[in-house]
């Protein structure tokens, strides 16, 4: 029986990967669920799942998630320092689906005891990156993408002949404003960018999907991921989500993973790798679909995307000034306080403030994550002024 933990269980990625769990008994022993506040849907599934531990980070929440799992056996805990230690006490398999930079911590605590890390907290490798990847090294640890694109990629290099590769593309849906003007956008409010037509994810995902920030976090990601530079990254809009990446080689070949845009596909692709296990996810009808279009995607609309290729390019500390801001900036637009197209004016902003300094170690990345975020609440107060 493998021994599987899932931190962000009552997230979307957490919530679809219990799911999965569920519909296999007996193969898998869940050590410990981490959900945010909502303790509740967390005792729910805790008791679903029959997991030895569940935490939720906030710590206010401790009495109601005490109460909930009362009788059952199951050990309650709350806060950042109890997500950690769950994060770290060691499972075969560990989501990683914390949103933000607040899951930095805990991913790396999975990593640090070795096993495999299915990550779908791309902020935590945007941060740091090089942090990351040395203790995946230094602990033996193995590193599974769970983001559609990057899932899709992993599955297309299967052959491991990475020397004969000549660059990946990411898609991009191109998200609720593909086909919008500037003027559009700027008017746009959170109801109206949070209308993915494809997706179904969070509130922070989908306007990072909206102003596609979340590619440019997919690309810093996939330098990471896959040890390629910039100049090797491509990025085109494919409105129909069904090809989710290709990875063009040297003979001129592009293999390309297709499916149903549906995060139970991936979420399963790294629980039962190097297997494969039965999904519900809806089966790909090409006939039905008729015909998938693609297009370049537009910087001067979506300037985030320019922004996020500029700070991989600076290196250092660019891409954890980068999502620091953003994340600053989307909390921003979704309590109503900038519009949305002052989310990635925000990040150029502080970006220029802070430009890309070194970082060495996890209190550098950590301190940085925090210098960016006054920053970026600053220029978010300052626009809501005007």
């Amino acid at each position: 029986m493998k021994s599987v933990s899932v931190l962000g269980s009552t997230g979307s990625v957490g919530s679809q990967t219990l799911d999965l769990l569920a519909a296999r008994p007996g193969l898998y022993a869940v050590r410990a669920l981490v959900g945010g506040r909502n303790a509740a849907l967390l005792a729910a599934q805790a008791r679903r799942l029959g997991a030895a531990l569940a935490v939720v980070a906030d710590e206010s929440a401790w009495p109601a998630l005490r109460d909930a799992l009362a009788g059952s056996g199951i050990e309650a805990a709350a806060g950042a320092e109890a997500v950690v230690a769950a994060a770290g006490a060691g499972a075969d398999w560990t989501m990683a689906a914390i949103t933000g930079a607040a899951g930095l911590r805990a991913t790396l605590a999975a990593i640090r005891r070795g096993g495999a890390v299915a990550l779908a907290n791309k902020e935590a490798l945007v941060c740091a990156g090089d942090l990351m990847l040395a203790a995946v090294a230094a602990h033996g640890a193995t590193l599974l993408p769970v983001d559609s694109e990057h899932n899709a990629i992993f599955q297309a290099m299967a052959d491991n002949h990475r020397a004969a590769i000549e660059r990946i593309t990411l898609t991009a849906s191109g998200g609720p404003f593909r086909t919008a003007s500037l003027e559009e956008m700027a008017r746009a409010r959170p109801e109206a960018a949070l209308r993915h037509p494809v997706w179904s994810m969070g509130a922070k995902i989908s306007i990072d999907s909206a102003t596609m920030m979340n590619k440019g976090l997919e690309l810093v990601e996939a330098a990471r991921l896959f040890g390629l530079p910039s100049a090797a990254i491509s990025v085109l809009v494919h409105p129909q989500s069904v090809i989710h990446g290709m990875v063009h080689y040297c003979d001129g070949s592009v293999l390309a993973q297709l499916g149903s845009p549906d995060m139970r596909t991936p979420i399963a692709h790294t629980l039962a790798w190097p297997e494969r296990i039965p999904t519900p996810a809806p089966r790909l009808d090409l006939a039905a679909l008729g015909q998938l279009t693609f297009e370049p995607p537009d910087e001067q609309r979506f300037p985030a995307l320019r922004l996020a290729r500029a700070a991989l390019e600076a290196g250092g500390g660019a891409p954890c000034v980068l999502n620091a801001a953003n994340e600053v900036a989307v909390a921003a637009f979704l309590d109503r306080r900038i519009g949305f197209l002052d989310i990635a004016a925000t990040v150029d902003h502080v970006l220029s403030e802070f430009g890309a300094p070194a970082i060495d170690s996890l209190a550098a990345v950590l301190a940085l994550d925090a210098a960016a975020r006054e920053a970026a609440v600053r220029a978010c107060a300052a626009r809501a002024a005007a």
